[in-house]
């Protein structure tokens, strides 16, 4: 399972709202404290590039899936329009469906330049969802 931005977000709220009762305090509240934190610092990030990532990889699978449509018998797969996290996650869950059939059939017929696009298309798509660690303080 992959959370959401706002499934995390309330996570964060959940985990902070109610006062800890007495055996949370200290170093369990100290290490409570600094996942909210990280994760906060992860969303904030994910807040800032997340509809621009996914737009630019929804773009470029179903470039790749119109590109190929007439030497693999793909059916269409429908992008969207609406720029709300959850559409865009829906369509590109659609899209990645038939990227992963195509790859599959690319492997099959031993296409090696499909593959090597694909495998591109992938390493692509990872740079545009990748979140930045901050430094960590060590214990």
């Amino acid at each position: 399972m992959t959370p959401s931005l706002p499934d995390i977000l309330v996570g964060n709220f959940l985990c902070m709202i109610d006062p800890p009762p007495p055996e949370q305090q200290g170093e369990f509240m100290a290490g409570k404290v600094a996942v909210v934190a990280l994760l906060s610092l992860l969303a904030a990030q994910e807040a800032e590039r997340g509809i621009a990532a996914r737009v630019t990889e929804n773009a470029a699978i179903q470039a790749l899936l119109e590109e190929v449509a007439g030497d693999y018998a793909l059916e269409a797969v429908a992008g969207t329009e609406d720029l709300s996290l959850a559409a865009l996650d829906a369509a590109n869950a659609r899209l990645r469906q038939a990227l992963i059939g195509l790859h599959e059939a690319v492997e099959a017929k031993g296409d090696t330049a499909r593959h090597h696009a694909i495998l591109r298309l992938y390493a692509r798509m990872a740079d545009l969802r990748r979140l930045d660690m901050p430094p960590l303080p060590g214990r």
